[in-house]
């Protein structure tokens, strides 16, 4: 009998062929069904949706099919999670890792979050979410914490020039392609991103602090000139620069910042210099900086953007695939890198 965590995949996009790959070398962990969002994947082998050799397992849209194989764990990698279908899967006692939006599940508000809670007490089942940002940038901002004897504020910082990533269904709703004089360009970006509250709740639950309030606080910079994005076009004098930040706040200071600033195309104005990467800033004593960049390896194979955007779905995929075993054996409910690792509580200085 193999001793191996029974995994089944849900999705195969871009994060979940990252997983399926994973799954299928991982030497704890064995394949043991797929789920097919769309019909057209129904019947098709899971490593090949995928681009990868046969797996030896079929993917399909059958729920209870899949849920009566009794897998240890799911892998839940579509972009935006279903509370439905997850009240469904944590009942029935398989536990979940994601990456869709997912770290303490405080922004889904406080009646979605406990039909999951209800949910796993249930089945008895956990659930796990990370990602690249939030989740493995917010796990080194927690390392980062615990070297230090006093804790001021933990800042994390993630700058980019996103021209190359295509994807206005994602990108509009936060607010960019909008005129600048938009006037509610604010309440655009605070929706579209909360999912940050949740990163701000971990480390506030790191830390062992409660804020008074967790807010959004943002600026946006025009382009002078059209800006072509191969699907969409932002115009001149509409918003191609964004730069936000949520804030987990104790008596009006803030103990917590996430802060972004994200820019498409040369001609923003203001014009806002970026260092791309992650950066962590823990003040305190000692103060503590760490930055995060990524890489290829040198036996890399790819040449075109999308052959070095495997890196980051890598990145993005990893964080929840390796937290398999722990969320396997977390008491029942939202699992955290709170619950997992040695904390900086009781640190900050308030």
């Amino acid at each position: 009998m193999s001793d191996k965590y029974r995994v089944v995949q849900w999705t195969t996009g871009n994060v979940g062929k990252q997983s399926v790959s994973s799954i299928s070398t991982h030497p704890d962990l064995e394949l043991v069904g797929c789920f097919a969002w769309s019909a057209d994947k129904v019947g098709r082998d899971a490593g090949v949706l995928c681009g990868l050799a046969p797996v030896g397992v079929e993917a399909t849209d059958d729920v209870d099919a899949l849920l009566a194989l009794k897998p240890d764990c799911i892998v839940y990698n579509p972009m935006w999670i279903d509370v439905d279908e997850l009240e469904r899967i944590l009942e029935s006692g398989a536990n979940v890792v994601t990456t869709a939006a997912f770290i303490t599940g405080h922004s889904l508000g406080t009646e979605r979050r406990q039909r999951l809670v209800d949910a796993s007490e249930r089945g008895g089942s956990s659930i796990f979410g990370s990602g690249t940002n939030p989740g493995f940038v917010d796990l080194l901002a927690v390392v980062a914490a615990g070297g230090s004897e006093r804790v001021d504020k933990v800042t994390v910082i993630e700058e980019a020039d996103i021209s190359g990533y295509d994807s206005p269904a994602t990108e509009i709703p936060v607010g960019f392609s909008h005129p600048i004089d938009h006037p509610g360009l604010l309440a655009m970006t605070t929706k579209a991103t909360d999912v940050f509250i949740d990163a701000v709740h971990l480390l506030g639950d790191v830390l062992g602090v409660e804020f008074d309030e967790v807010v959004c606080e943002a600026e946006y910079a025009k382009t002078t000139e059209d800006v072509d994005l191969g699907s969409w076009t932002i115009a001149a004098g509409c918003v191609a620069g964004i730069s936000f930040s949520w804030h987990g706040k104790v008596a009006g200071r803030s103990v917590v910042e996430l802060r972004f600033v994200w820019r498409k195309g040369q001609t923003l104005e203001p014009d806002w210099p970026i260092d791309t990467g992650h950066r962590i800033k823990v003040a305190g004593c000692p103060n503590i900086d760490l930055r995060m960049d990524i890489s290829p390896p040198p036996d890399f194979q790819g040449t075109t953007l999308n052959d070095f955007m495997r890196l980051p779905m890598i990145l993005t995929a990893m964080p929840a695939v390796n937290a398999i075993p722990k969320v396997v054996a977390a008491p029942p409910g939202i699992v955290t890198y709170a619950d997992i690792l040695p904390l900086p509580r009781g640190l900050v200085a308030l």
